[in-house]
């Protein structure tokens, strides 16, 4: 690794509170509880994935979920497989992890996501509002957002701006789902 990135992954990890305390902390992990194993290995794939070492990142994710299969290690997965376009392998995990934890909401958007994607709205909308209705879910804006996308992309208009404004109240500062109001405003103010 080079020493700017050397020094941007810990920056990353002291930003996260991942940076091992005490000496041989990471060989600690690689003997430790599975669980404990699957969480070191899980950052470490979190971390490449920022980098934008995709590669490095499915390999870490994969490590995570041969220690302990989790939600959050198929979930990643899936993101860092759909970062280099192998949605449909990005799917199948994400399908992985949902009877992991129903109640976590990324997988669901995620597939929405990939689903789309590959230009299969319809399909993409169920797990939308799926995610949606999460009980454990940290991004609502996403899955409100990404429904308003899917509604631009068939024509229907309003309903996109409903989703984008739920979206928005989730997250008022949500840049995403603020430029699409502004565009779609714009364009219905030419229609008029």
């Amino acid at each position: 690794m080079m020493k700017g990135q050397a020094r941007r992954v810990f920056l990353i990890l002291t930003l996260a509170g991942w940076v091992p305390v005490q000496p041989g902390w990471a060989e600690k992990a690689e003997n430790a509880d599975p669980a404990v194993k699957a969480v070191y290995h899980w950052r470490r794939g979190y971390v490449y994935h920022l980098l934008g070492q995709f590669p490095m990142a499915i390999a870490e994710y994969r490590k995570s979920i041969a220690a302990k299969p989790t939600a959050e290690g198929h979930t990643f997965l899936g993101w860092s497989l759909s970062m280099i376009e192998r949605y449909e392998e990005a799917i199948a995990e994400c399908k992985k992890a949902i009877p992991l934890d129903p109640d976590f909401g990324n997988p669901y958007n995620d597939i929405g996501v990939y689903l789309v994607a590959l230009d299969r709205l319809d399909e993409a909308i169920p797990y939308l509002k799926k995610a949606m209705r999460a009980k454990r879910y940290c991004c609502y804006q996403f899955a409100h957002h990404n429904m308003g996308r899917v509604l631009v992309l068939k024509g229907r208009y309003e309903e996109a701006m409903r989703s984008f404004k739920k979206a928005l109240a989730y997250d008022p500062d949500y840049e995403p789902s603020k430029q699409a109001l502004r565009v779609l405003r714009e364009r219905a103010g030419r229609e008029l």
